[in-house]
């Protein structure tokens, strides 16, 4: 008998990707970490590979700054051959999540398939899907230089966005001033954006989409046999667009712009987009729109949330953080249908009822801080009279921050309150987080 213990698959994108906060949650289960990375980046060698390599048990890397399916499948072949037990396989980075559906399926995980996977990341076909059913009041069409031309003399507010893309890279609304030139030369800088480019499959295709007006949310989804776990619902309470991208600057959660009619709408509304998708397994981001009318959609990601999402959700869970409860399904989806009904009951203490309300007693806020193109001199915390409960600097003195059509994350804060205070906390916390960060840039003479 194989006394080693059983361990879980990672796959990251440069040596990054929430990689420290897998570790740490496969330390709490006393599983082993093996870990598959593409090539970091330049400035990051070699000591992010020194660093990956005295965490795992067992690293791999690949020659290229992007995994592909024979990477993974030599990785799971290897661990399999080498006598150890992967229970799974894990990716946060979305330009992976074909790749560690096709890796859980060839181990007999449950999940979502490869090629479904794909399909959820095509925002053209979901939106068309969706609105042929009913469920979205506009409909997306690729985007061409004529096309752009007709409707910009309509009177109508359009969308772009990538078919296929990630976070809010090049996604803005249509402009009298919006040219096909424009777009072409975000087109051509997509290609050169290393990190980036695996996110577009095979090259950066605009489309063209109806602007959803209203406040913007996100759900944070678990889906366990077709049953809806909403564990969070997240407001983006400052978002500022920019001519070629739009930044979500501070979210809080419970949302406060709504009530419990509202919310109860969007939680209906989620469970027939779902169904409509034919989901049944996984972890899910649904950024989606409320008119003050409808819920719509805006983007339906498969995996967690980016930036504080996940930590957010773990103080208003009181320590299940996002990440940590995708990785209790994945494990979960090899026991018995009595443990998973066990998780699915564990979960119902915290996630939002159908009904539009929930249990949860804290709030929280976190806003994220982007850095402009130049080089930083300094990155300093100010004291506050509200200290945050997570703060990752994620720059430091010296580092060069190039020109992209894409956020930069320079730092995130978050703070924690109990939810009476919210409106309270947000008046303050709105106003002295923008200045929470001093942050210093060479060109400012420092």
């Amino acid at each position: 008998m194989n006394s080693i213990r059983p361990g879980v698959l990672i796959l990251s994108h440069c040596g990054f990707s929430f990689l420290e906060d897998l570790i740490e949650e496969l330390g709490k289960r006393q599983l082993r970490c093996f870990v598959l990375s593409s090539l970091p980046l330049p400035e990051h060698m070699p000591t992010r590979l020194e660093q990956i390599e005295a965490w795992a048990d067992h690293f791999y890397t690949s020659n290229s700054h992007q995994l592909n399916l024979d990477d993974v499948k030599h990785a799971v072949q290897t661990l399999c051959e080498s006598g150890e037990q992967v229970m799974c396989c894990i990716s946060v980075w979305e330009g992976y999540r074909h790749l560690m559906a096709s890796a859980n399926a060839s181990l007999g995980v449950y999940d979502l398939g490869s090629q479904q996977a794909l399909d959820l990341r095509n925002k053209f076909k979901v939106r068309n899907r969706l609105a042929e059913a009913g469920l979205s009041q506009v409909n997306a069409y690729v985007l061409s230089a004529n096309l752009l031309q007709l409707l910009k003399v309509q009177k109508q507010r359009y969308f772009i966005k990538p078919i296929h893309g990630i976070a809010s890279y090049a996604t803005f609304p249509m402009r009298e001033d919006t040219t096909w030139d424009a777009l072409e030369t975000l087109r051509l800088a997509s290609v050169q954006d290393t990190v980036y480019a695996s996110a577009f499959n095979e090259g950066l295709e605009f489309m063209v989409e109806g602007y959803i007006p209203g406040h913007e949310f996100s759900f944070e989804v678990l889906l366990i046999d077709g049953l809806v776990h909403v564990v969070a619902i997240h407001e983006k309470y400052d978002v500022t667009q920019t001519a070629d991208t739009v930044l979500e600057d501070s979210c809080t959660t419970p949302p406060v712009s709504l009530d419990q009619t509202q919310i109860a709408a969007g939680l209906n509304w989620l469970k027939k987009i779902l169904d409509c998708l034919e989901l049944k397994w996984g972890c899910f981001h649904v950024e989606a729109r409320f008119t003050g009318q409808y819920w719509d959609l805006i983007e339906m990601n498969p995996r967690l949330g980016g930036s504080l999402i996940s930590h957010s959700v773990e103080s208003v869970t009181h320590g299940h953080s996002m990440l940590s409860l995708w990785l209790d399904l994945l494990l979960a989806s090899q026991d018995e249908p009595r443990e998973r009904k066990k998780l699915a009951h564990n979960l119902a203490q915290y996630v939002w009822r159908m009904d539009g309300t929930s249990t949860q007693s804290t709030a929280t806020f976190f806003r994220v801080y982007f850095a402009r193109p130049g080089t930083l001199c300094s990155v300093t915390l100010n004291e506050l009279p509200l200290a945050p409960v997570v703060k990752h600097i994620l720059l430091k003195k010296g580092d060069v921050i190039p020109a992209h059509s894409r956020e930069i994350f320079l730092g995130q804060l978050l703070w924690a309150f109990d939810r009476s205070r919210q409106v309270l906390e947000l008046e303050r916390l709105s106003t002295i987080s923008r200045s929470a960060l001093d942050i210093q840039y060479q060109d400012r003479g420092c």
